[in-house]
């Protein structure tokens, strides 16, 4: 099965955002926090402002790093609307250093995600165990 991020598994407006937002925060690190509310299907909404991420090239790398990481692990979450916050200032390091950190992290966050939720049931490929 090939990942995909499509469209429909992104939180656009600021009424999706707010149930989630609102929700059980399900993990905190040393940058991120991530919040989640149910839904019918993985969503992910980003957060990441320029108060805790002053250079544009941070925040760029931050949100493809972040949506790399959901996109992979897309198909292993429980459906939900999950919010991934930048909540402090990110550490003067490098870029690649930056990245490296935050992957890693998110990685974590949504690892706990799926302990904590269980992953979905798998589709069903419409034959049965016993036919041939």
């Amino acid at each position: 099965m090939r990942a995909s991020f499509p469209g429909t598994a992104r939180l656009r407006s600021p009424a999706e955002f707010a149930p989630a937002l609102k929700g059980r925060r399900l993990a905190k690190g040393a940058l991120f926090v991530l919040s989640v509310a149910p839904s019918s299907q993985p969503r992910l909404g980003l957060v990441i402002g320029k108060r805790f991420a002053p250079l544009s090239v941070s925040r760029a790398a931050l949100k493809r790093v972040a949506r790399e990481a959901f996109r992979l692990r897309r198909a292993e979450l429980p459906p939900g609307d999950y919010v991934l916050r930048l909540h402090a200032r990110i550490p003067q390091c490098s870029l690649t250093t930056l990245k490296r950190q935050a992957r890693q992290e998110i990685d974590g966050h949504l690892a706990r995600a799926i302990k904590t939720y269980g992953s979905p049931p798998a589709p069903a490929h419409g034959k049965s165990a016993g036919s041939p």
